[in-house]
């Protein structure tokens, strides 16, 4: 909400820090509590889009420590659409992709590797525009409270149906690699 008490969309940045430890005693997320801080359901989000991402992309995260940081002194961060980009972008840390700048994402990841849908995506399209970014992914369901929009002049909203998609337009690469020995299709996720 705005000043005046009008919904508005916003786009936020965080900071992550992945770190490949030599222990295997397991996955550490540790969400930093200053400058900002993540609600309790925004990090529930985060950690269970993130086990569904690693799994999907045929990952062992028991080395791994991330730690999540909101650079915005005060401010807590509520809600679960962050937690797809957030896990797509861990996971591209993971596998040294690099992400396009340029492309920004909203949504969640449901158990079956589908993009799952949120709420306030005309708003949060308006916001990215306003930022200037040229790509954003959104689900491929939408919520029928957003009712109608428009897409703003110049840019490319691209409706998303699973993860491996989503990452493949984030990274332009495929977000589970097939080594020898391993079927095509058993590395494709629908």
């Amino acid at each position: 909400m705005s000043a005046d008490a009008v919904p508005i969309g916003i786009v936020v940045e965080i900071q992550l820090e992945f770190l490949q430890r030599r222990d295997h005693t397991g996955l550490d997320v540790q969400f930093e509590t200053m400058p900002g801080r993540f609600s309790p359901y925004a990090q529930q989000s985060v950690r269970q889009a993130l086990d569904r991402v690693v799994e999907a992309a045929g990952l062992n995260p028991d080395s791994w420590t991330i730690r999540v940081r909101l650079p915005y002194p005060g401010v807590t961060l509520y809600g679960e659409s962050l937690s797809a980009m957030t896990a797509l972008n861990i996971v591209a840390l993971a596998k040294n992709d690099p992400v396009d700048e340029e492309t920004i994402m909203t949504g969640t990841v449901m158990a079956d590797g589908h993009v799952g849908t949120v709420g306030g995506v005309p708003l949060k399209i308006v916001a990215a525009h306003k930022r200037h970014f040229r790509i954003v992914l959104i689900p491929e369901e939408f919520d029928v409270a957003d009712g109608d929009w428009e897409t703003p002049f110049l840019m490319d909203v691209r409706p998303v149906s699973s993860i491996s998609k989503a990452y493949l337009a984030l990274t332009n690469r495929p977000l589970r690699t097939v080594h020898a020995g391993q079927s095509l299709t058993a590395a494709l996720i629908p």
